[in-house]
């Protein structure tokens, strides 16, 4: 079904794959072929730098949600930017319920929206569409380039080159700078066949994202879609499997384009943005994935990974022994808080009895999905019992089909609801299940307790990702575990889409090129400034606050989504919530470094902490053999852990690390370039080691002189941990761009842009 090449390869008339041997000995020239690919022209195209290697990047369009806009907005505040140069869209598509947080949430709506007016930005108001599906239907087109706050931003499948990352790179963008990266590895997957009725995009993705994610095979790579199983897939389709290639951890994707997208965009009102893109007759690759989509069967992927995949048949006939792995991955995590996972005792003679469905946001509300879910439901009933299943078209255009063709009845009819655009599900703000439930979704992502529930008190729930159509057919089996193939007698429409523009000319507002500096900011009571960050002195002082042992630590576990969501605007009040369903004790160790070196350099001894007087004696008398000037010092909490940073691009991962004193973080690898990314632009040095246990709980770590090694363009240093004896460690740096050593030495991005 699926073969990976972790070598060169080269691609002949978009049909035939060389191994790199071949074709070096048919004296095919790889140096060539590497401007071949359909990613090279278009990031050319946005490369402002001289270097073909080198890429500094301007973006068309920028795109940000109401979990992420204000980070954005309120940085460019404090940097003074004054007009967006380029469309930023604004959609209040994740706290629209206005619910936790009382006012809060509306307040950043109306934040967004007079943004908008001022600065001249593009706003969306809840329930109109989730963030992405918006970006497909109004700015997608072939050979553009759109950056987003949101880990999701993929827009491949329409020929655009898209990216997530944090608030910081938008902020860039916004005030003329590039996004600055070298130039990525180009993967190409290659597709064959046809899929069967029945499998879907989720199912499709599932088996690129074990693929892909699997030791790192595509990380921080482009993706770049061929060959003629592509033609046989829908656009819609096509988006569907796009937008899940972020769980492979890679930078972007890019699709072939034909026919078919040209129809989407025309109906979508925008023929002028189709171009036929295509690899050159020679295009090489750095490595390969092919698929045989007539192969692709329906999968699930269990907790708590999107890459923890199965088919439902392998499933079906090994549940219990998949459910008790799962059980104990999870009750690993959970002993902190005392917490026990139990998913065995739903299965039911060999079968898993699932609680609840739900088919929502940029994966699967999509208009073909919901369709196919239709087709299944017509005529059947999900039943009276516990089980619910819960569908969220991805925009209110799409809705209005549904209604025009009758599908949404077929789907309230059969007992399951229909609701408003929302993201709700996909992060925890939505259709929380119940206590020891397990849900069965087509969201992009089931990390352990994103779907809301909530650790701290006592709660434990579980989420497996599976394709809408498998989900609508375990609908109509009562909530047993169903694979859409399974059901022998469902007939497949293909319906046309017919998207009705005026539903956004009369809702959404569009200030691009027209702002209105005189128009006030409407700022609620939640939304503060960001605190001042201190600029960095001469040496690293660190305490360790945390040391996570997991393998993958997820951006969810270092600041969770659902109980925290409205006070993305109140980064104090956002902090508390760090790591809070991961280590309870982070965020008051933190604080207790936090408070202490507010204060350093003033002081010369330290009640509160006496193992902080302990180590700067045992500073002065072995490691560093002088006297230590406190005011030379930058005294700092660290997060130690594996691999942090997989999942979403959300900065408040890095920026709640950075207000609670936070100065470093210390693991073997960095699971994204965003996590990375988010780090510098707050002021965290990303280390890196070789053993991460050597730096345990409540050590201190002292690094001297790093301000002059980043000034020397140095990419290690020595780490000395103080305890009875005193041990060092070389730590590491990633390849720092100029600005980011700046960034880093100012204390943070907006630190850099304000002192310019």
């Amino acid at each position: 079904m699926i073969q990976k090449t972790n070598g060169g390869v080269f691609l002949l008339n978009g049909r035939e794959c060389l191994s790199e041997q071949e074709g070096l000995a048919r004296g095919l020239d790889r140096a060539a072929a590497r401007r071949g690919t359909i990613a090279y022209p278009i990031l050319q195209k946005h490369n402002t730098a001289r270097q073909e290697d080198r890429l500094c990047l301007r973006f068309d369009a920028l795109a940000a949600h109401d979990m992420t806009y204000v980070g954005v907005l309120q940085s460019a505040i404090a940097c003074g930017i004054e007009e967006f140069p380029v469309p930023f869209v604004m959609t209040d598509c994740h706290n629209s319920l206005c619910m936790a947080g009382g006012t809060f949430n509306e307040d950043d709506h109306w934040f967004s929206l007079s943004s908008a007016k001022h600065f001249g930005g593009i706003h969306v108001p809840a329930h109109q569409a989730v963030i992405h599906q918006y970006m497909r239907e109004t700015l997608a087109g072939a050979g553009k380039m759109i950056l987003g706050a949101d880990s999701h931003t993929r827009y491949g499948a329409l020929g655009t080159m898209a990216i997530g990352e944090g608030a910081g790179e938008l902020v860039k963008q916004l005030a003329g700078k590039t996004y600055d990266i070298a130039y990525p590895p180009i993967v190409l997957v290659y597709m064959t066949g046809t899929p069967a009725d029945g499998v879907g995009p989720m199912d499709i993705a599932l088996v690129l994202v074990k693929a892909g994610f699997c030791e790192g095979f595509v990380k921080n790579c482009v993706l770049e879609f061929c060959g003629p199983g592509v033609h046989s897939l829908s656009a819609d389709v096509r988006n569907g499997v796009d937008v899940m290639m972020t769980e492979t951890a890679c930078l972007s994707t890019i699709w072939e384009t034909d026919e078919q997208v040209e129809e989407y965009l025309t109906v979508h009102g925008r023929s002028g943005d189709y171009l036929a893109l295509h690899p050159d007759q020679v295009a090489y690759y750095d490595k390969a994935i092919t698929l045989d989509l007539s192969m692709v069967t329906p999968m699930i992927a269990m907790p708590f990974h999107p890459s923890n995949v199965y088919s439902i048949a392998e499933f079906q006939k090994n549940a219990a022994e998949i459910l008790a792995h799962v059980e104990e991955s999870c009750n690993r995590q959970m002993e902190d808080f005392q917490l026990r996972l139990d998913l065995r005792s739903k299965l039911h003679r060999g079968r898993l009895q699932v609680d609840q469905g739900v088919i929502a946001g940029c994966a699967g509300g999509l208009f073909t999905n919901l369709c196919a879910a239709a087709d299944i439901l017509r005529g059947r009933s999900i039943g009276m019992n516990a089980f619910g299943l819960h569908i969220y078209p991805a925009s209110q255009p799409i809705y209005a089909e549904l209604l025009q063709n009758g599908a949404a009845r077929d789907i309230i009819c059969s007992g399951a609801d229909l609701r408003s655009a929302f993201c709700g599900p996909c992060f925890g703000a939505g259709d929380i299940p119940g206590q020891m439930g397990f849900s069965v979704r087509h969201t992009t992502r089931n990390f352990a307790h994103r779907d809301g529930s909530r650790p701290r008190q006592g709660q434990i729930t579980a989420v497996a990702l599976m394709d809408t159509r498998s989900i609508a057919a375990t609908a109509v089996n009562g909530g047993l575990l169903t694979s859409a193939t399974e059901l022998r007698d469902v007939v497949y429409h293909r319906r046309a889409y017919h998207f009705d523009r005026q539903i956004y000319d009369k809702r959404c507002l569009n200030c691009f090129g027209k702002p209105r500096p005189e128009e006030p900011l409407v700022m609620g009571a939640n939304i503060r400034p960001i605190p001042p960050v201190p600029p960095f002195r001469r040496h690293l002082l660190l305490r360790v606050a945390s040391y996570l042992s997991d393998p993958v630590t997820t951006t969810d576990e270092l600041i969770p989504n659902g109980e925290s969501a409205s006070y993305r605007s109140n980064l104090l009040r956002l902090a508390d919530f760090a790591l809070s369903a991961r280590d309870p004790q982070y965020v008051p160790r933190a604080k207790a470094v936090r408070n202490i070196a507010e204060s350093f350099g003033s002081l010369d001894s330290f009640p509160e902490l006496p193992e902080l007087d302990t180590a700067l004696r045992q500073l002065e008398k072995e490691a560093w053999a002088r006297p230590v000037r406190h005011e030379e010092i930058t005294l700092g909490s660290v997060l130690v852990s594996q691999r942090p940073g997989d999942g979403s691009a959300r900065e408040y991962a890095a920026a709640c690390q950075r207000v609670l004193g936070g100065a470093a973080n210390i693991c073997r690898e960095y699971a994204t370039k965003r996590y990375c990314s988010n780090l510098i632009n707050w002021g965290i040095f990303p280390f890196t080691c070789k053993n991460p246990a050597d730096f345990p709980i409540d050590s201190f770590i002292f690094i001297p002189d790093l301000r002059e090694a980043l000034l020397q363009k140095k990419n290690s240093v020595t780490a000395y941990i103080l305890g009875d004896t005193v041990k060092t460690s070389p730590l590491f740096l990633p390849p720092l761009l100029p600005e980011e050593r700046e960034i880093l030495l100012e204390g943070c991005l907006i630190n850099h842009y304000r002192r310019k």
